[in-house]
């Protein structure tokens, strides 16, 4: 191992050290911010459903641990290691990672998208952890509720901010990865993950969809939605917002949105973009509609 790779291993090591002495699991990640160790299970015949339970190291997040021991145990297992993952969801922090990416296109703003949610539902984040990311965005550290599950997410929340949540991992302020470094936001450092604000931790954690089952006679709304499946890439909006239309014009269009929406994440739009488009056929529907240019 050259002289540089040692040394960009020893500090992640000892970041990953510190970040164990204060609660957070964690994991060591290569340069590409994957966990380092390859699973032990990778050349079985049938895929494992093995969470750590063979005692041997490589299952991703569910090797973290806060033990010091441990740490080094798999760090040693991964001298090629440069950075490190901590485990969000889990005791004593329950932590839950605000991913705020950069849109180089300057189409989406996302810090500007949570400062929207956050007068819009009443909420502020409080002064709490922040870690830079080598690409300018940030990862906002807060902790949750013992018992509440957060769910990882990408876009869902807003375009541009991604959750981390139980199962997912943050990549450790300390860790040097191909595309640069993770740092602390000044000041930030010595400040504890602070606690989710109620509604935002409602916005994460939505409640269980009802799925409403169409009347058997409703051959219409049934219809819509097998053509709203049918959707190729580079189609998926332009049904949805052709099926929508054909509902509020019919009268159903309400009662028919859950449905619609669900079918449209099935063909890989997200839920919040489809959910936009129901509502602007919603609002633009008249005797005929046409997509939107």
């Amino acid at each position: 191992m050259a002289i540089h790779d040692r040394r960009t291993f020893t500090l992640a090591l000892a970041h990953a050290l510190s970040a164990a002495e204060h609660g957070l699991p964690v994991i060591p990640l290569s340069a590409t911010k994957l966990p380092a160790l390859r699973s032990p299970h990778r050349d079985d015949d049938r895929p494992s459903q093995c969470r750590g339970a063979c005692g041997l190291p490589g299952h991703g997040v569910h090797d973290a641990t806060t033990d010091p021991v441990a740490v080094r145990a798999l760090f040693e297992a991964a001298p090629w290691a440069s950075g490190y993952g901590i485990a969000c969801g889990r005791a004593p922090h329950h932590l839950i990672g605000i991913d705020l990416d950069i849109d180089t296109t300057g189409r989406n703003d996302s810090v500007a998208a949570l400062r929207q949610l956050a007068l819009h539902h009443l909420f502020t984040i409080p002064p709490t952890v922040t870690v830079l990311t080598p690409s300018g965005g940030r990862h906002i550290w807060l902790s949750g509720p013992p018992g509440v599950a957060v769910p990882n997410s990408a876009g869902r929340l807003a375009p541009g901010i991604d959750i981390r949540g139980t199962g997912g991992y943050l990549v450790g302020p300390g860790s040097s990865t191909t595309h640069g470094s993770y740092r602390l936001v000044p000041g930030t450092g010595s400040l504890p993950p602070a606690p989710c604000p109620d509604a935002l931790l409602q916005l994460l954690t939505p409640p269980p969809r009802t799925h409403r089952r169409l009347d058997h006679s409703d051959d219409r709304g049934r219809g819509l939605v097998r053509f709203v499946l049918a959707a190729a890439e580079g189609q998926r909006n332009t049904r949805l917002f052709w099926a929508a239309c054909r509902a509020y014009e019919h009268g159903f269009g309400d009662s028919l949105a859950n449905a619609l929406t669900e079918a449209a994440v099935r063909t890989g739009l997200p839920e919040h973009e489809a959910r936009a488009t129901i509502a602007s056929a919603a609002r633009l529907t008249t005797t005929r509609c046409e997509p939107p240019g």
